[in-house]
């Protein structure tokens, strides 16, 4: 059996030219979405036509950071490296102030503080021995909290 250091990782974007912007931006703590010309809107993942319109003029825009949480699973179990080992975790879908909808991690929240529209912001996790920075969120500053909606 092969120790866990060596198993291989599924968690690992695969930065390629059109996607290492956004990479790179997230290194420096900067989450970027993809705005189109065409009809005005964002969209996130990031992708080189608008799958709104299918237009494909369409740029990197500096997102605020901010958002609200859509839904949200906390994973006791998960058998897959490196996951595992950060269980339980809260598995996300948070609605960027921008418009498109984005799968995260919400981090620094107790489960029980989680609540349906809570305000969130944007921070960074370095994984992989910091090879790769990732966009995480977790609760907004006290003043930004609103009012959110617990899920039954």
């Amino acid at each position: 059996m092969t120790p866990a250091s060596a198993a291989p990782r599924f968690d690992l974007p695969e930065p390629d030219a059109f996607t290492r912007p956004y990479w790179e931006a997230a290194a420096e703590g900067r989450l970027l979405v993809r705005r189109c010309r065409a009809c005005g809107r964002a969209h996130h993942y990031p992708r080189e036509f608008c799958p709104h319109c299918w237009s494909e003029d369409t740029d990197w825009e500096r997102a605020s950071g901010r958002a609200t949480l859509y839904t949200w699973s906390v994973v006791h179990r998960n058998d897959l490296p490196p996951f595992g080992t950060r269980t339980p975790y809260v598995a996300a879908v948070v609605d960027l102030e921008e418009g498109p909808r984005m799968m995260t991690e919400v981090v620094d929240c107790e489960e029980g503080a989680l609540r349906i529209g809570m305000r969130l912001e944007v921070a960074f996790r370095a994984v992989a021995g910091d090879d790769f920075v990732v966009p995480v969120f977790r609760p907004a500053a006290a003043g930004d909290q609103g009012h959110g909606q617990p899920r039954n």
